[in-house]
């Protein structure tokens, strides 16, 4: 029985993991979508649309779905979307943004709301928590590209304004409106990035204990859940033995 127990638990993560990726892929297909829609179809042209088919390639999402996503743009189909940020405190006062494209402007601020307050957190209004961040390029490398002095010339080189190096990896950002242009050199220089994309970058951050963090995975797990919402973005700083507990 231990062993059919064990199967069983198995095929559940699978299965639990299938669907987080079913849906991350959905919510890539639609930025590619909208990013078409907004632009040129061609994504040496557009660079909005370059960004997305990026970040869906780092993901692994194959090629077909991503050349569907854009001839669905072409073709005019799918649903006519608004993009929404919400910005509101989570758990312990940790600042959430939460970015969303939606078909249905009501129904998005129901459910976002409802979660917030669901999970210990408060929905405020446009502009209540962004002063805590600042929006930026963020193009992410492994640390088998080079060493951090090679990767800090690269960025250099690039344009870009900060590097972090790591053992997990190299983190580079620069202006949110140099992105295409830095990513597409460090490209040149280092090779295809595991991500690039535009995100909010915490400017002060709010220390949490594992019971803090464990509310505030919580919360960003439900709003993850949401099919409108793109992405959910937090200031929280934990340590590693916190990080490693949970």
């Amino acid at each position: 029985m231990a062993g059919h127990s064990k199967w069983a638990n198995i095929q559940h993560r699978k299965g639990r993991q299938d669907a987080v990726r079913a849906k991350l892929f959905s919510k890539l297909s639609k930025e590619i979508t909208i990013a078409a829609k907004m632009g040129d179809p061609d994504p040496d042209k557009n660079p909005r649309l370059r960004l997305a088919v990026k970040e869906a390639k780092a993901q692994s999402m194959p090629k077909d779905n991503i050349e569907r996503a854009i001839k669905k743009s072409v073709a005019g189909e799918g649903d006519e979307y608004e993009e929404i940020r919400y910005e509101g405190y989570g758990p312990n006062g940790v600042a959430v943004i939460v970015e969303a494209m939606t078909d249905n402007r009501n129904r998005t601020a129901s459910n976002v709301r409802s979660t917030f307050s669901k999970n210990g957190g408060n929905l405020g209004e446009t502009g209540s928590v962004a002063f805590m961040f600042e929006r930026k390029g963020e193009v992410v490398y492994p640390a088998a590209v080079g060493d951090a002095d090679t990767v800090m010339m690269a960025a250099i080189e690039a344009g870009a304004e900060d590097v972090e190096s790591s053992e997990d990896g190299h983190v580079i950002w620069c202006a949110d409106t140099d992105l295409n242009d830095v990513s597409n050199a460090l490209e040149a220089e280092l090779g295809e990035s595991e991500s690039t994309k535009l995100v909010w970058k915490p400017t002060t951050t709010t220390e949490l204990d594992l019971e803090g963090m464990q509310k505030l995975m919580k919360l960003i797990d439900a709003l993850e859940d949401d099919d409108d919402v793109q992405r959910v973005t937090t200031n929280f700083e934990a340590s590693d033995e916190v990080m490693a507990q949970l």
